[in-house]
């Protein structure tokens, strides 16, 4: 190898390192610095009660595929929520449910303590996918506010007026809530978790929170376009494009969605593949979020969300350099040879109980893992193997 290329792919390959470490360990650093200087800071925390406000008028719609499990649950959550009966309609969408999800609403619908609630069943004969159903469900809406949720995740009681106090600022496009799971798969998930409601925490600090989890978001009603047919993660397309169009978001910790559905490790990978490839896709149709006019949001979602988008390649790049240069280094030839050996010892990890692997190792593992399935989320993507078809988690592939 003669000398200019040498230089060539050690440039790069230091590049691609200057890059992983700014992901990981500096941009959350930063991020956390620069969202503590923020003057944005009613952004994350708990809204203000505000008396005698005019409530504004919600539709909570509940996309729903096979959710006979949980949707009588989901129900009776929602007619316990603090807010005026008359203002709150619940829609639930049976996107073509080969269960009995839609009896089992009508017949929770019926119930002494549901029977206040507005309930609106739509039971689509065919599964047509969840971007399908927000299509259709949400253009015919006429209320102020609409809110997505999940049928398996319980939402806080006082959620829908903190949402609807934000709403009162009329550059608020859509809200957040905070993503919490009744039972962590895994130290490693649990720890996962609460890293991305630090970022978000940040992120809405500096500008508006980078996408919303779809367990639970609100966004006003006006602000809806149909999205396309293949649109993997909706609940970032989506407000992302209100961001674009001169909203902002807000992260609301005090909204809390609380995941009650743990999902195996076959379903958990088969999201993440998912995710990635959604990931990829927003990347390239959200590009001019990347332009300096976005400020903060700019920011965070070219260090957070656009690099998270190619992470995969980029640890591949570089292992595929650390390989072309093991001759030329001993610790260059060690990386070559230990990466590849600890994303194995990864996957296998999910073979052994949790309590033989340590905590930290846990952690390392889940993220390992999670490369792992964005790699092969990036490929199917590019080979044009994930579309918008959607399945509850718990069942199939999910967002």
């Amino acid at each position: 190898m003669n000398t200019l290329t040498l230089n060539l792919l050690s440039s790069l390959l230091l590049m691609f390192w200057a890059v992983i470490v700014y992901h990981h360990l500096i941009y959350p650093m930063l991020l956390s610095r620069l969202g503590r200087q923020s003057d944005n800071d009613s952004t994350t925390g708990a809204i203000q009660p505000m008396p005698g406000v005019k409530r504004l008028t919600i539709s909570l719609v509940i996309p729903a595929y096979n959710e006979a499990d949980v949707i009588a649950d989901k129900i009776r959550n929602v007619a316990s929520l603090d807010y005026p009966a008359d203002k709150l309609q619940l829609i639930i969408a049976c996107d073509g449910c080969s269960d009995d999800t839609a009896e089992i609403a009508r017949k929770t619908a019926q119930e002494p303590e549901c029977r206040q609630l507005q309930v609106h069943i739509e039971d689509f004969k065919e599964n047509r996918g969840k971007v399908a159903v927000l299509n259709d469900i949400i253009g015919q809406l006429d209320s102020n506010i609409v809110a997505l949720s999940d049928a398996s995740a319980l939402i806080s009681i006082d959620a829908l007026l903190q949402a609807c106090d934000a709403f009162q600022d009329a550059d608020t496009g859509f809200v957040a809530a905070t993503y919490k799971l009744l039972n962590p798969g895994s130290k490693g998930e649990a720890d996962y978790w609460l890293y991305q409601t630090r970022i978000k925490c940040n992120e809405a600090n500096l500008g508006s929170p980078i996408g919303v989890h779809g367990a639970l978001y609100f966004f006003r009603r006006q602000l809806f376009t149909p999205l396309a047919a293949d649109t993997i993660n909706d609940d970032f397309i989506l407000p992302m494009q209100m961001v674009m169009a001169g909203y902002k978001g807000v992260y609301l910790q005090d909204i809390v969605a609380l995941e009650l559905e743990q999902a195996s490790l076959q379903m958990d990978e088969k999201r993440r593949v998912r995710i990635a490839a959604g990931n990829l896709q927003q990347l390239l149709r959200l590009i001019k979020l990347t332009l300096p006019r976005y400020k903060g949001t700019a920011f965070t979602f070219v260090s957070g969300k656009a690099l998270r988008a190619l992470m995969p390649a980029i640890l591949f790049l570089q292992w595929l350099l650390c390989c072309l240069l093991a001759g030329e280094s001993q610790i260059l030839l060690a990386l070559s040879i230990l990466q590849p050996l600890g994303f194995t010892c990864a996957a296998l990890s999910k073979c052994l109980p949790a309590r033989l692997i340590p905590g930290k190792i846990q952690t390392i593992f889940y993220l390992a893992n999670g490369y792992r399935a964005s790699f092969i989320g990036m490929i199917r993507y590019c080979c044009g193997l994930e579309r918008g078809c959607w399945k509850s988690v718990s069942k199939d592939s999910s967002q």
